[in-house]
């Protein structure tokens, strides 16, 4: 019986050009949630502006995947899976570490926090199965229920102000409420209402 041969690099070379601009989308949010950590860590500003800004840089390439992706005509399974991934990294998990990393620790704030990066998850999977039937005759997507992850930019652009006018620990906007002994800071909401959009019915067209 012969045994399978080691090939440690068959699996990039499956990967299309555009499945390396969805890894650039996820080292984007990788680097993002790094710079977070180096804020919390050294407290210099210069880190949120970094972890903020890779923000938009990964939502090029998130769009520049699916253009070149259908320039191709090669698209895979593995890369609608690499996709989904990639923006719950750069759009759901990465937001809510700059969220944390400016200010918004309570009880409440991570409780919101982990909500909304759950509703990223739940958006992400049913888009994936029902994508399908959400398709045209030319197979391409007509509207989206619910608003989508990279959405979340609004929210990254808001904490990057927020950073740029010294409204981050203890100064973040909307100041803070304490509930039963743990705190919440009302800014914090615009996370729970962007997750209950995304998690909608709402029709939202495909550009």
């Amino acid at each position: 019986m012969s045994v399978p041969r080691y090939k440690p690099f068959a699996m990039i070379r499956e990967f299309h050009l555009a499945d390396w601009f969805t890894l650039a989308n996820a080292f984007c949010g990788v680097g993002a949630l790094f710079a977070a950590m180096s804020y919390l860590q050294w407290q210099e500003t210069l880190h949120l502006y970094f972890a903020c800004g890779l923000i938009p840089l990964a939502l090029v390439f998130d769009v520049l995947d699916g253009r070149i992706a259908r320039w191709r005509q090669k698209s895979s399974a593995m890369g609608r899976e690499l996709d989904s991934l990639a923006d719950l990294i750069s759009f759901g998990v990465a937001p809510a570490a700059i969220a944390y990393a400016c200010g918004m620790q309570g009880l409440y704030d991570r409780i919101v926090l982990v909500f909304f990066v759950a509703c990223g998850v739940s958006r992400l999977a049913r888009y994936n199965i029902t994508a399908e039937q959400l398709s045209d005759s030319a197979g391409k997507v007509a509207y989206f229920e619910g608003t989508p992850i990279p959405t979340s930019l609004v929210l990254v652009l808001v904490l990057a102000s927020a950073a740029h006018y010294g409204a981050i620990g203890d100064e973040l906007w909307g100041g803070v409420l304490w509930l039963g002994g743990f705190r919440l800071h009302p800014l914090v909401l615009m996370f729970a209402v962007s997750g209950s959009l995304m998690i909608s019915r709402i029709r939202i067209p495909k550009l």
